[in-house]
């Protein structure tokens, strides 16, 4: 079996490591995105508009920075590994709460609290795997775990094709306790961040002093990541709805599944490849190139005309977004200081999530005002977004292959 040189280079303890940050993303992601293949259903049952529902969507990203924050800190005073263990129980018990919401209004709640517990796991479980491993071996593991994200948009995709016909929406909000069982693995198998460990004596410091002198760079990357989050979750959450409303598939049928699933794959692909090309040619340049070529792909993803052509445009649609999207770990990592990692990068990725939490809610708006046309509605949303996030990744720093811990001289 091929094994790249990147992933060779880690030991045992290293894979645990990255095993697990990838598995909460990915867990943390099917979690999130069971409630994007029931809106149609949710709102039946409630009997609103679909746009209605979809601000369950909106209330979880818009909870996400406040999860960052909270748990960040917490990363950073006490440890990346039991923060990140207590977070992921937390996010599984209240995703099974979903199941027995009496009202929307209760549902739109507890997908509140679920955003915070949410907003928490990526910003811990991307800086212990980045503080875990060599310098040279961040891009490729950064799309790898990146790639947790539509591998979770996968998993809920089988769970609700498999499922939902048999159980419900309610039952599939019961499979999402399954993420809480990665606990046991990560107690057994993941050790705390050597570069946690090095700084633990130290004396802590707020995160105002913290942030000193670094303002300036957190307002950069959180516009950064409010462009990245507009390119994935425009792509991504309306997608199931797409499929229902302009090409009449049923949300749970075998169709709908292999397009969600081409679409994954293409998510997986283009994480680990441009991930992985960007120790070579730099994290920006990888990134551009990945927003850029989206473009060309759009009639293809939304106006294929057939099935086939259909497939091979939510395939390469993602290889393009979510190969810009595996950089990201890793390149917001490079940017963060030592004292801040467990804070900064998932704090300024979840402030950009609740900048872009509208998305949803905006295309939904703008395919109404044209009878439903989501095709019109995701296309517009997509072109624009890739040019705004290739100017901002064009205007802005890059630390590719800084060291981390006390000596933060160049490796690479």
């Amino acid at each position: 079996m091929f094994v790249p040189a990147a992933l060779r280079e880690l030991d045992s303890t290293q894979r645990h490591t990255v095993a697990a940050s990838f598995l909460g993303w990915t867990l943390d992601a099917f979690d999130y995105f069971l409630l994007t293949f029931v809106i149609v259903a949710v709102a039946h049952e409630f009997q609103v508009p679909d746009s209605k529902v979809t601000y369950g969507l909106f209330l979880t990203l818009a909870a996400r920075p406040l999860g960052a924050l909270i748990f960040g800190r917490l990363a950073d005073r006490y440890g990346r590994r039991p923060v990140l263990m207590f977070d992921i129980i937390l996010f599984s018990i209240l995703e099974v709460a979903c199941a027995f919401a009496p009202t929307l209004g209760v549902l739109l709640g507890l997908r509140f609290l679920f955003g915070i517990a949410m907003g928490g796991e990526w910003g811990i479980g991307a800086s212990l795997a980045m503080e875990s491993i060599p310098a040279r071996s961040r891009g490729l593991v950064s799309g790898l775990l990146q790639s947790g994200y539509p591998c979770g948009f996968f998993l809920a995709a089988l769970a609700n094709w498999l499922l939902v016909d048999h159980i419900g929406w309610r039952g599939l909000f019961i499979v999402g306790a399954v993420p809480a069982l990665l606990v046991i693995y990560i107690r057994r198998k993941v050790p705390e961040s050597p570069v946690w460990e090095e700084r633990r004596h130290e004396a802590r410091q707020g995160v105002m002093v913290s942030m000193r002198g670094h303002w300036m760079r957190f307002v950069y990357l959180m516009l950064l990541m409010a462009a990245f989050n507009m390119f994935s979750h425009g792509s991504q959450d309306m997608y199931p709805t797409f499929l229902h409303e302009n090409l009449g598939l049923k949300p749970g049928s075998g169709t709908a599944f292999m397009l969600t699933a081409l679409l994954n794959l293409g998510a997986l692909v283009g994480g680990l490849s441009f991930g992985a090309w960007s120790e070579r040619i730099g994290r920006r340049r990888a990134m551009i190139i990945a927003a850029v070529l989206a473009i060309p792909v759009i009639p293809l993803w939304m106006y294929g005309g057939s099935l086939i052509l259909l497939g091979l445009g939510a395939f390469l649609i993602q290889v393009m977004v979510q190969g810009a999207w595996g950089v990201v770990p890793t390149h917001l990592n490079e940017l963060s200081p030592d004292s801040v990692r467990g804070t900064l990068p998932g704090f300024a990725y979840q402030m950009g999530n609740l900048l872009a939490a509208i998305t949803a809610t905006a295309q939904t708006w703008l395919a109404e005002r044209r009878g439903g046309d989501f095709a019109f509605s995701m296309s517009v949303w997509i072109a624009g977004v890739a040019l705004v996030l290739a100017l901002l990744l064009w205007l802005g720093p890059e630390a590719r292959g800084v060291h981390f811990g006390k000596d933060r001289r160049k490796t690479a």
